[in-house]
């Protein structure tokens, strides 16, 4: 199976050390490439022009203009990129004409490793929830907006789980099935989602069968051999 094409990311930020940081969190998560950085508007215009990257990470105060306003430049002109802010700006005022630009996420300098690397892993699945449907319905709008927060059932986090399910790689292998809900996913194709073996994703995925919170069904490949498929459940 062929590698998915990473995610190209242009750095749009004046502090050549912030950039650096921004750059190296970057190379540390799996599927994002950044392909350039900006230290300036202008020089954003011409990377936006020439390589249409996919996603931009934003600061709000650069030298020649307010980032804010090339978020609606890039709305004007590159309607099919999107935003994330990193910014040390804490204005409210600055923060709600971000979200009215339709950026992605905010993030507050200092940025911690874990707060970056949640915000792209959550723009990725993103992504993938888009990608793998035509339609979408109710609740999945609303997860896909951020509206409804659907946690594993409290009997089921913590003391409940059994030896070797981690709640963290649970709920992620939930919302790794749910964006190809439709398709469907295999034991190995969840792994290379989770960046984990095919039997670590197998055994997170019997558990969750187990609860009830996924299902699974047997399918025939080209060569006619059967293969378990999971699926997210439906209400």
């Amino acid at each position: 199976m062929s590698k998915l094409k990473p995610i190209e990311v242009l750095i749009v930020e004046d502090d050549a050390r912030v950039a650096k940081v921004n750059r190296r969190f970057m190379e540390k998560i799996e599927g994002f490439q950044v392909v350039g950085i900006a230290a300036n508007g202008q020089e954003a215009k011409v990377w936006l022009e020439e390589m249409r990257p996919q996603l931009v990470l934003l600061d709000v105060y650069l030298p020649d203009m307010k980032g804010i306003e090339l978020v609606w430049y890039i709305r004007q002109h590159c309607k099919d990129i999107d935003i994330i802010m990193i910014t040390a700006a804490e204005e409210i005022e600055v923060i709600q004409d971000a979200l009215r630009g339709g950026v992605f996420d905010y993030l507050v300098k200092p940025v911690l490793f874990d707060r970056f690397k949640q915000s792209m892993e959550k723009y990725r699945l993103h992504l993938q929830t888009l990608s793998s449907h035509q339609r979408l319905d109710q609740k999945q709008v609303d997860q896909l907006l951020g509206h409804v927060q659907e946690p594993i059932p409290e009997k089921h986090l913590s003391k409940a789980l059994p030896k070797g399910i981690d709640p963290v790689t649970l709920e992620k292998v939930v919302q790794v099935v749910q964006a190809h809900s439709e398709q469907g996913l295999t034991a190995e194709q969840v792994g290379k989602h989770l960046g984990a073996s095919r039997t670590t994703a197998r055994r997170y995925l019997e558990y969750l069968v187990s609860i009830k919170r996924i299902r699974a069904d047997h399918t025939y490949g080209t060569i006619g051999r059967p293969e378990r498929k999971y699926y997210a459940e439906q209400i």
